[in-house]
């Protein structure tokens, strides 16, 4: 293998496959990076068996050849070159690869590609296309709340659910649920439901911020990978097996109290108030009260630390149905109001025991439902 290509380039590809590296695997080769040529581009893959990623960067291919070498070696020293053209050479009899920037040169010891497990993307099967900046606003609007905790794995997943030209995730955690939905231009022949582990969408979420073009997503047909293909990048996923929960039996189908207000003073009085609830497991209270003909509603937002204080914000509202007090988890509030982008959000409550609903008005087709905190009086 011969090849030459920018400096800039060949690290921005790195840090591309770079996430998908294995950081403890009894397997050296999945340490490494491959790499390989593929019609006339330099082509970089990473794998940790669970997510791998493909990159293509232009290059001058002299020689055709592939080859694997460390991923952290090889990542610190390209980002160490001045921009400037590199130089690869594969010397195959002991597998090192020789890089030359400048008045910069390195030999890395690496391991035979044949030993390096193929990341294949399947030709021929059902895509779903998808807008970029859709797809970042869904996974940004419900990757989060995703648990972390291992012990049910479909919980650590996001639900694909695609059907009748609709595109749908969500996860939950087993206190918080998001749930974001958009239009596809065309949908697929036959239905899809599977669920994606919320990390390989963060990643997807990380290498696409660029994309410009749709993204394509494909299952493979025995159900066990999820691909996406980008201009330049593909990202498969192992996908999480199991049942995931009936979304819609937990999102509330009535209120009797709706709040409306501003997203962004909601959004600031919830981080203002878990500075104080931080002591105490971030309880916030809300407070609702109706308008009466004189004056309008309001919401006051209230933390108290027993050590170290307490702090109110009161915000106008429009307040419809009964008064209430509630108590909610400040951070999750705070992680749902942050990917909300309407000026305007609701916040729909039943009672002191059942789940709040939040929704943008008039965005995204999106709902957010969070469990109350039950607090001794």
């Amino acid at each position: 293998m011969k090849v030459s290509c920018t400096q800039e380039n060949l690290a921005k590809g790195l840090s591309i496959v770079s996430r998908a590296v294995a950081t403890r695997s009894t397997l050296p080769v999945l340490s490494n990076i491959l790499l390989s040529t593929d019609q006339a581009r330099l082509k970089l893959s990473a794998t940790n068996l669970e997510i791998g990623i493909n990159c293509w960067i232009g290059a001058k291919v002299e020689q055709e050849g592939a080859t694997t070498v460390p991923a952290r070696l090889l990542s610190e020293f390209v980002n160490s070159l001045p921009p400037e053209r590199v130089d690869l050479e594969l010397i195959t009899r002991t597998q090192t690869l020789n890089l030359k920037c400048g008045r910069f040169e390195a030999n890395i010891k690496g391991i035979d590609a044949q030993e390096f497990p193929l990341i294949l993307i399947p030709e021929e099967n059902d895509r779903v296309r998808i807008k970029p900046d859709l797809l970042r606003q869904m996974i940004d609007q419900v990757a989060f709340a995703a648990a972390t905790d291992e012990s049910r794995p479909v919980l650590t997943g996001v639900l694909a659910d695609v059907a009748s030209d609709r595109l749908t995730f969500a996860a939950a955690d087993g206190y918080r649920l998001s749930v974001s939905s958009i239009a596809l231009e065309e949908g697929p022949q036959q239905p899809i439901s599977v669920i994606i582990p919320a990390r390989a969408l963060q990643e997807l979420r990380r290498i696409s911020g660029e994309e410009e073009n749709a993204i394509e997503m494909l299952v493979a047909p025995n159900r066990s990978q999820v691909f996406f293909h980008m201009s330049d990048v593909d990202l498969v996923s192992q996908l999480v097996q199991g049942t995931f929960p009936d979304y819609r039996q937990i999102i509330p189908k009535s209120s009797n109290t709706k709040v409306t207000l501003a997203t962004e003073d909601f959004l600031k009085a919830a981080r203002v108030a878990l500075i104080f609830a931080r002591d105490a497991a971030n309880v916030v209270r809300l407070q609702i009260i109706p308008g009466t003909g004189t004056t309008t509603g309001r919401m006051i937002v209230a933390a108290t630390s027993a050590e170290h204080g307490d702090n109110i914000s009161e915000l106008d509202a429009t307040v419809e149905g009964a008064a209430l007090e509630i108590s909610f988890n400040a951070r999750y509030l705070i992680d749902a109001l942050s990917v909300i982008e309407t000026a305007q959000t609701t916040l729909e409550l039943r009672d002191v025991n059942s789940p709040g609903v939040l929704r943008p008005v008039g965005g995204s087709d999106f709902v957010h439902v969070v469990m109350p905190m039950h607090v001794g009086r």
